[in-house]
């Protein structure tokens, strides 16, 4: 089956919806996601949007902030015009429907979270990401010039290597075409052709045996553009948020924002004692990396599985009402936050680099765009500063729509491209050959290239992976799709772009810690 339409956008976060709704004015749209619309790590993101509303925040304090967090990689003039342009985009997000709190005289409730020297979180309670996904998803199953399909994995991006043609990573003129994308209902792979194709797909969290990310998060859109020979950076900086529940045998891990430190609430070993001022003069407000990497000294040099976050000192009716959901959960587990201390550890949460992009949100290969986590815009550098990511995806949406419709008319389709060829492929008779596979990779990942890396464990954890890209290329190869497979193959892909990186990286630097280059930025 071929579909033909003006925009292909492929992910349903907040990037690939707010792209969506600007771009449906001027022509088809079609919005694919592998789950529901609505199952998205964005929706998953508690804390809020960064953005200056009020005095005494400024534009330069809110720069300023995002620059000393990246470490010394930002694009200072990316920073400035995601700075300055937020506010009018977070216009847009109320426009279309989102609520944020707001106190008695009309202000918004705004909160303060590590690395900002100002309040300056906008906020619903504690869900904001679900309160966006909500807005959004409601406009674009409710707009007539955008189809949506659920369950449609995108499997493979189209461009003239699927024409015979040789391209490689020197080749400066790769056109994008589209996309194979499975149908996940009926099995059939589909060829999904489009003038613009926005890529927005989010992150790679389960990479890592701890996350905080939805299983959703397989790195996909990375590993498709890397095999389309396009341009990836910054790979080596994964975040790991300082503070996810400590529930075990819960998959993913359950958030605990970091709003909750920025409320008040502080950092103690097992034993009740602080420690984060032994790390940081900021305290447990420090930026994630900072607090991060403290959290995973504590345990490792006491032997402890965990460390606590203490809430029981604020104020329990104002708790309950600024983080229902944090402490419903915990009370579902037998932890009243108002009297009882919460056991946290780090879990991967975002990845920092990824497809690179210019300002208007495009990539290396013609007619392809890339927005929200799954993209490196310059903005992060080597830490994101906490909760720039929504702010990131809804204004590269803006930019990237903005150059979209200004060009699609003057692209054409391609003609003849062929259907996906799967003859002489079954489906694997094992499932053992994925999920053994699967479990490796995020075992590696987890002990050898986590919050604190050496050389020697980046050096194994290059030789073990190899070994299993090589067995689940051979599998891929004689084995019908399927999204097992494909998520397993896309996180081999981006897990060897973290290490490769890495190993390449001779510091440490923001979210990569090196014991071999300890005295670095």
């Amino acid at each position: 089956m071929e579909r033909k339409v003006d925009f292909l956008v492929i992910g349903s976060g907040i990037a690939g919806l707010s792209y969506a709704i600007k771009v449906a004015d001027h022509g088809k749209v079609c919005l694919i996601t592998k789950t529901k619309v609505y199952e998205t790590t964005t929706r998953y993101a508690q804390g809020g949007i960064a953005a200056v509303t009020y005095e005494p925040d400024s534009f330069e304090k809110h720069v300023k902030d995002t620059l000393i967090a990246g470490a010394g990689l930002c694009d200072e003039k990316i920073v400035r015009m995601v700075v300055s342009e937020g506010p009018k985009c977070i216009e847009e997000l109320i426009g279309w429907g989102t609520n944020f709190d707001k106190k008695p005289d009309g202000e918004f409730d705004l909160a303060k979270e590590g690395g900002h020297s100002e309040h300056r979180i906008l906020h619903h309670k504690d869900n904001t990401g679900y309160e966006i996904q909500r807005a959004l998803t409601n406009i674009i199953l409710n707009h007539p010039n955008i189809e949506v399909l659920e369950n449609y994995f995108a499997n493979e991006i189209i461009t003239q290597h699927h024409l015979g043609k040789l391209v490689k990573k020197s080749t400066n003129d790769i056109e994008c075409y589209g996309t194979y994308a499975l149908n996940l209902n009926t099995g059939e792979t589909e060829t999904i052709l489009a003038k613009i194709t926005m890529i927005a797909t989010g992150g790679t969290g389960n990479l890592y045996h701890t996350t905080t990310n939805p299983l959703l998060s397989t790195g996909d859109g990375v590993a498709m553009v890397y095999r389309a020979k396009g341009t990836v950076e910054n790979m080596e900086f994964m975040q790991f948020h300082p503070t996810s529940l400590f529930n075990p045998g819960e998959r993913p891990s359950f958030l605990i924002t970091e709003a909750l430190r920025g409320f008040g609430a502080v950092l103690k070993t097992i034993e009740g004692k602080e420690f984060m001022h032994r790390y940081d003069a900021r305290g447990s407000l420090a930026p994630r990396d900072v607090v991060a990497r403290a959290i995973d000294n504590e345990m490792k040099v006491r032997g402890d599985d965990f460390v606590y976050l203490d809430a029981t000192q604020l104020d329990s009716e104002k708790l309950r009402e600024k983080f229902p959901n944090i402490y419903n959960k915990c009370i579902s587990i037998g932890i009243d936050i108002s009297k009882n201390m919460i056991p946290v550890v780090p879990a991967a949460h975002y990845l920092c680099g990824g497809i690179k992009i210019d300002e208007q949100g495009k990539t290396k290969i013609k007619n392809l765009y890339a927005a929200g986590e799954v993209a490196s815009s310059g903005l992060h550098g080597a830490n994101r500063l906490a909760s720039n990511s929504l702010v990131e995806g809804v204004v590269f949406a803006h930019l990237a729509a903005k150059s979209s419709v200004s060009e699609f008319e003057k692209i054409s389709y391609m003609e003849n491209v062929p259907k996906w060829n799967d003859d002489g492929t079954t489906f694997p008779e094992e499932m053992i050959l994925i999920t053994q596979n699967l479990k490796e990779v995020q075992q590696i990942m987890s002990n050898y290239v986590g919050i604190v890396r050496s050389d020697l464990r980046l050096q194994r954890a290059m030789v073990r992976l190899e070994i299993i890209y090589k067995e689940t290329e051979e599998l891929y190869k004689k084995s019908k799709l399927s999204q097992n497979l494909c998520e397993l193959r896309n996180l081999i892909n981006v897990g060897y772009l973290i290490i490769k990186a890495a190993m390449e990286r001779k510091e440490s630097r923001g979210l990569h810690y090196n014991i071999d280059y300890p005295n670095n930025v």
